[in-house]
């Protein structure tokens, strides 16, 4: 409101009520635009449970490989013995 009173007595009273309905649409469509990048608790949920599954996955790939790794150094070192 002190916006609008202070370009009402700069301008008309209906070009301040413009660029107030201006500054606002302008001022909404920056938020619309934000929106999709700011996290809701759901999502936030969601991605922290995605992240726990992906670790979970990760440890299991790991563990797969060094076994796999100490096995064929097993077999090397035996084969060569």
């Amino acid at each position: 409101m002190k916006v609008y009173e202070i370009l009402k007595n700069r301008f008309s009273e209906k070009e301040a009520e413009t660029f107030i309905e201006y500054f606002d649409a302008k001022t909404a469509e920056k938020i619309d635009d934000k929106k999709d990048v700011f996290l809701t608790k759901t999502d936030k949920i969601d991605l922290i449970e995605k992240m726990n599954k992906d670790k979970i996955d990760l440890i299991k790939w790991m563990f797969g490989f060094w076994i796999t790794i100490i096995i064929m150094l097993m077999v090397n070192f035996f084969i060569k013995h």
